[in-house]
């Protein structure tokens, strides 16, 4: 074979470039083509045993390098060095067994849906934890008093099944089972057994909208809630506060076909919380919650006080009561009383800030004020008065004072008072009128004068006085005379006066009643 023997030569070549360089020593070692093969091989040499049987078993080409003996030499070590640095493989490691299958947690919130003479549908919602997977379910029942379960023959991956060809009358005791590869979870079962018969009528709660919302009532006052629903046979009427079981002292319910009625007779706060009224047919239920509020006066303020006071004012804060009558509070009322006569007054109303400012107090008074609390219901009984009092000094202080340039005085101008004097003047004069016999009529005018005049009637130039038959009205110089039920007799001239000291002023105007005539006409044939 002459081609192996072409990358010796190279290599030989190689080498004795090497050997011409000082810094780079080659050791003295006989050639691998040139040894036998029983001879031992150094230990740099060592890992490079296929080389020197391919020398051995083609010695021809090794004659062709009789030149430099330890070029074969170098090229050993260098084909030996990446035998050296080759990493060890490894055993490989055995796999890691798979963890344990888990069972899933059992299901939740298992209900009957329906149920006829001949079936019951049940339906519940999925486990919480599924643990090593879902694989489906295992709806189990037995009749009441048996200890033989039947169940489904294959998985059902739904959350809901029907168990179908039973017998009218049996009570069935249910439950539910979740399975993976870890096996059977834990059962959730049917609280009680559910009767196999036809139901005619779901029960159903028909809330009052005027009872959807919020039902607020005073304390002390009567509660008479009537709640209607529908179902048959007739359900089973149940009723909690909050939870818990209804005080019956206390609160009545009676219960007839149709509808409950909640009764309280005298509302007390505590009586305040979540109703929730319960029909039941077997299986089958509807609920219903009824919020009631019981609501009082609000308490006084917890503390107010006088923060500082200034010129005509002062300046106060105040704290929410703790008792706000169960409702929030809309606001504060604020009454000032002088300390000379202990009168309150009130300064503000329905006032929602907690601190306040009063403005426009006497000078030289003393003031002590008070504070309400307001809700819905009304405003509290008591109040919350101030320990100190406001003291108003009768100067005014020096920093109020704007102080005038040196030398120039103020002089205020000086207004002649204008007279408003007047003599009486019409304005709007009467108007001539047709009345009809039986119907009351009115005559009006405007008059104006300073002082204010002094108004009368006269009927054809004689004084109609008190007469109950006129009505005589004058209200910012509108006057007005009404004539009720006038007869053919009141007609005729009026005149309204209207003097004071600096004269007097009439108008006049006549007044015509017509009698209604109605005539009747029958056909003769």
């Amino acid at each position: 074979m002459p081609a192996k023997p072409a990358p010796i030569k190279k290599s030989a070549k190689k080498a004795a470039a090497k050997e011409e360089k000082p810094a780079e020593p080659v050791p003295e070692t006989v050639p691998a083509e040139a040894l036998p093969v029983p001879e031992t091989v150094p230990a740099e040499a060592g890992p490079v045993e296929a080389p020197a049987e391919e020398a051995v078993a083609e010695p021809a080409p090794a004659e062709e390098a009789p030149a430099p003996e330890a070029a074969p030499s170098t090229n050993a070590p260098a084909e030996a060095a990446p035998a050296e640095g080759a990493p060890v493989e490894e055993p490989p490691k055995p796999p890691t067994p798979p963890p344990p299958a888990v069972p899933s947690s059992a299901p939740q919130n298992l209900s009957v849906d329906d149920v006829n003479d001949t079936s019951v549908t049940l339906k519940w919602r999925s486990p919480e934890n599924i643990g090593s997977g879902l694989d489906g379910y295992i709806v189990e029942y037995c009749k009441e008093g048996s200890s033989e379960w039947a169940a489904n023959t294959e998985l059902t991956t739904s959350n809901r099944f029907v168990i179908s060809g039973l017998t009218t009358g049996d009570l069935l005791n249910i439950r539910v089972v979740a399975m993976n590869a870890g096996g059977r979870s834990e059962p959730v079962i049917l609280p009680q057994p559910v009767p196999v018969r036809e139901i005619m009528d779901r029960p159903k709660i028909r809330m009052p909208r005027a009872l959807r919302s919020r039902h607020v009532k005073h304390v002390g006052e009567q509660i008479n809630l009537v709640i209607p629903f529908c179902g048959k046979p007739k359900p089973v009427i149940s009723w909690t506060k909050d939870g818990q079981p209804l005080d019956t002292k206390k609160i009545n319910i009676r219960n007839s076909d149709k509808d409950s009625i909640l009764f309280i007779r005298k509302a007390e706060r505590d009586d305040s919380g979540s109703y929730e009224m319960t029909v039941k047919i077997d299986s089958f239920e509807d609920k219903a919650t009824l919020i009631i509020q019981i609501v009082d006066l609000p308490g006084p303020p917890t503390s107010v006080k006088l923060v500082d006071s200034w010129g005509f004012n002062a300046a106060l804060e105040w704290t929410s009561p703790k008792d706000n009558g169960n409702t929030e509070i809309t606001g504060y009322t604020i009454q000032k009383a002088d300390k000379k006569t202990g009168d309150w007054f009130t300064v503000l109303e329905h006032f929602h800030r907690l601190n306040a400012t009063i403005t426009d107090l006497v000078m030289g008074n003393v003031y002590t004020f008070r504070v309400f609390a307001e809700n819905k219901v009304g405003k509290s009984e008591t109040a919350a008065v101030t320990k100190d009092a406001a003291h108003i000094q009768k100067t005014v202080p020096a920093e109020v004072v704007v102080p005038c340039p040196v030398g120039i005085v103020y002089k205020p101008p000086e207004y002649k008072e204008h007279d408003f004097s007047e003599a009486p003047k019409f304005t709007a004069l009467l108007n001539d009128r047709a009345a009809t016999v039986g119907y009351n009529t009115k005559l009006l005018c405007a008059v104006r004068g300073s002082p204010k005049p002094k108004i009368e009637w006269l009927k054809n130039q004689m004084l109609i006085g008190d007469d109950p038959k006129y009505r005589q009205i004058n209200n910012q110089g509108v006057c007005s005379l009404e004539i009720r039920k006038p007869s053919s007799f009141d007609g005729g001239v009026y005149t309204c006066r209207a003097k004071n000291s600096l004269g007097e002023a009439t108008v006049a105007c006549r007044l015509e009643v017509k009698q209604v005539t109605i005539q009747e006409e029958k056909d003769r044939k």
